[in-house]
């Protein structure tokens, strides 16, 4: 099975620069570094150190307290980051500047592993969440490199997909050293597939071990002074295709009963930036662009956060945060980062992405869930603008839900220790 896996792999290729040649119509950043695909990353790493694997924006956010932990742990062991897409090369490169080296992951190709190994040397690799990729996951156990799956979670559709590959699974899965997973639910799932038992550890999720720097306080408090925020304003982060059309629907509906309302809308990839743009100047609101810096006035209706990197702090501008890629089917983003902030929380019913998370919030009155129609969306929002004090309380719950749950990056820390010493 593996063997065909990798026939497929290497004569897809062609499609994979096809892929990355498209999308770099909008994010030029995809025709760049191709090199690094296939593991020529000579002279732009540090080798005999700790490899941490962050797929995208959101694994390499949830990485970060991680790796600065391991920073101060093992000083004298290089890191090297990598990532699968420029938006996630972008975050590392912004968070982390030059205290790691960072390439993109090299294609689950053979040869490419191969040479990318043969380079990097790495005493222990941690990947997050969940990226099992065969080739790699075999290539570290041929060289008795440890291999962590961290925070790893495996949804039942998830689990589904990989039941369907029988022995190729059950014979990929021991090969990892530990898998830390973030609920109970989730090892089950793994152990189902055929990881066994003593490479299981339930850790928690590191999600909640965020906290905000005191550079990211002061930048909060200096755009707050700067924008003379005294008025409601939402935030919708994280949006997808066909989810800023009912935001901005609803929006229109609820600037008749809250006309100084203020909307920060974030699509989640900054392709779409200026797709989003033309939907805001379509709706006849008066809006800026954050990556102009303009400062806000009461006339201003919508800012389009058309930034990288700033939406930790966009988050503490709001009074109401809604997560999306809820609305559509993508499974939503992170809750615990407007839940950071003491502040109401409203998703639409596609979280299956954070389905324990947003469980637990759910449970709490910490979150509020409506459906994909924009009449549902007003109401929500309506709701908690109405009531300052119900909003506070949500709010005020969401962030007790992120408090009671911290402490999975030091059992997390325990299980490296291990492999490190």
């Amino acid at each position: 099975m593996q063997i065909l896996y990798t026939i497929l792999v290497y004569l897809i290729q062609p499609l994979v620069w096809l892929k990355l040649l498209w999308r770099s119509r909008k994010a030029p950043a995809y025709r760049q570094r191709i090199f690094e695909r296939y593991g020529f990353c000579k002279n732009k790493v540090k080798p005999d150190g700790i490899l941490v694997h962050a797929v995208s924006v959101g694994e390499t956010i949830a990485a970060i307290p991680l790796i600065k932990a391991l920073q101060q742990q093992y000083p004298n062991l290089p890191i090297t980051v990598t990532t699968m897409t420029p938006t996630g090369s972008q975050r590392v490169k912004d968070l982390l500047k030059n205290s790691v080296s960072h390439v993109y992951l090299p294609y689950d190709l053979p040869c490419a592993i191969r040479r990318f190994l043969k380079i990097l040397r790495p005493k222990l690799v941690i990947i997050m969440e969940t990226e099992l990729w065969p080739n790699f996951i075999s290539q570290c156990n041929k060289r008795q490199i440890p291999l962590i799956i961290a925070n790893a979670r495996l949804s039942e559709r998830s689990a589904k997909g990989y039941r369907k590959l029988g022995k190729a699974i059950s014979n990929l899965l021991p090969k990892i050293s530990m898998v830390a997973a973030q609920n109970q639910q989730d090892g089950e799932r793994f152990l189902s597939l055929g990881l066994p038992s003593n490479h299981l550890s339930v850790t928690g999720s590191i999600k909640f071990d965020i906290e905000l720097t005191a550079q990211q306080q002061q930048k909060i408090i200096d755009l707050k002074q700067q924008w003379q925020l005294n008025r409601p304003t939402l935030i919708a982060a994280s949006t997808h295709s066909g989810e800023d059309e009912i935001i901005l629907t609803a929006f229109k509906r609820l600037l008749k009963q809250h006309p100084n309302l203020l909307l920060i809308l974030v699509p989640r990839h900054p392709e779409r930036f200026r797709t989003v743009e033309k939907l805001i100047i379509e709706n006849g609101f008066n809006y800026l662009c954050r990556s102009s810096n303009a400062i806000p006035t009461a006339q201003t209706q919508v800012i389009l956060g058309d930034t990288m990197g700033e939406l930790l702090e966009l988050y503490g501008l709001a009074d109401i945060a809604f997560v999306g890629g809820s609305l559509v089917e993508h499974g939503g983003h992170n809750p615990l980062e407007p839940a950071l902030h003491h502040i109401p929380i409203i998703s639409g019913e596609h979280f299956f992405n954070f389905k324990i998370i947003c469980e637990q919030l759910i449970a709490a009155n910490a979150m509020i869930v409506c459906t994909n129609s924009a009449n549902d969306l007003y109401s929500a929002i309506n709701h908690l603008l109405n009531d300052k004090i119900i909003c506070k309380q949500i709010g005020e719950h969401a962030y007790q839900v992120l408090k009671q749950n911290q402490g999975a990056l030091k059992r997390l820390l325990e299980i490296i220790n291990y492999y490190l010493i």
